[in-house]
């Protein structure tokens, strides 16, 4: 019977041999990891994945100041006017809205609330760099007059400002990579708004409606509108008064802010029916002011 012979030599060869090529592999493996992980990184989220729910978000201390002619009303008509109306909107983590209008014989006021929640589509675009793009073209076609010292900025506030009051042609301009994430994003239709036009896209404005007039003279000096301070990551504040036809004088003050890829807009309408009766800008404004910094305090807890 004849004997297989065993050689040494061979095996030790065949199992260093396994073992180079073994090892070839894991070298290999861990290198492909690394650079899909590479691939993979994308730009930051931004901070808010929700939205609050506009039509509580105002208090009913506000809502009795910037609506005095809610306590005209029935009383079973009160609480519905303090209830307000929500916005129709297709996706609420990214746009919600709120309008209370009021109707009383001798005024109207009209106050409303928008919430846009930005987001990017683009991979090299963060959330908040895009929301930044947005607002910043938001406060391009506002046609904000050449900058001047806020009101509320005191003495030395335009000095102070720095970046805060400067045009959106600074930290806030438009990037290619924004434009872009604009046109995949489906946030394209924000870019390029008025205010007005951006709050009528979710609570309907009275551009809407049909009632356009005449722009009166602006706003009395130093209440043009503006850039603002201390309100979010950046803002600014619009006056407009508009004729209605021929008769009365409608004011309309606006104030857009944006705090980190959150685009917070509050616009507040007073329309006297007498045509002698013209709205008082500074009242409108401060009023305005107080609402939206209440909103931004809200978004900051």
């Amino acid at each position: 019977m004849q004997r297989k012979v065993y050689v040494p030599g061979v095996a030790l060869l065949a199992a260093l041999a396994a073992g180079c090529t073994g090892g070839s592999g894991t070298e290999d493996s861990a290198a492909d990891a690394k650079t899909d992980e590479a691939n993979t990184s994308v730009a930051a989220p931004g901070k808010y994945r929700t939205l609050r729910e506009p039509c509580g978000s105002v208090d009913r201390g506000m809502l009795r100041d910037l609506l005095p002619g809610v306590a005209t009303l029935p009383e079973e008509q009160q609480e519905k006017a303090y209830d307000g109306n929500a916005a129709v909107t297709y996706d609420t983590d990214r746009r919600v809205g709120c309008r209370w209008k009021v109707d009383s014989p001798g005024v109207t006021h009209d106050l409303k609330v928008d919430f846009e929640r930005v987001v990017s589509y683009d991979s090299d675009v963060s959330d908040d760099d895009r929301a930044k793009d947005v607002y910043g073209k938001q406060e391009i076609a506002a046609d904000l007059p050449t900058p001047t010292r806020s009101p509320e900025e005191g003495e030395g506030g335009a000095e102070d400002a720095g970046e805060g009051s400067a045009s959106p042609s600074s930290s806030d301009s438009p990037t290619p990579g924004a434009s872009k994430a604009g046109d995949e994003g489906g946030e394209g239709e924000s870019a390029g708004r008025t205010p007005d036009s951006a709050t009528s896209a979710g609570t309907g404005t009275d551009t809407a409606s049909g009632d356009t007039g005449a722009q009166a003279p602006e706003a009395p000096q130093g209440l043009e509108p503006r850039t603002l301070v201390g309100l979010g990551d950046a803002a600014f504040l619009d006056d407009a008064l508009i004729r209605s036809g021929s008769t009365t004088q409608r004011r309309t003050v606006t104030v857009v802010f944006r705090t980190s890829n959150v685009i917070v807009s509050v616009q507040y309408s007073e329309h006297p029916a007498l045509t002698a009766d013209v709205p008082d800008s500074k009242e409108l404004q401060e009023k305005t002011q107080a609402l939206a910094r209440r909103l931004a305090e809200q978004f900051s807890e």
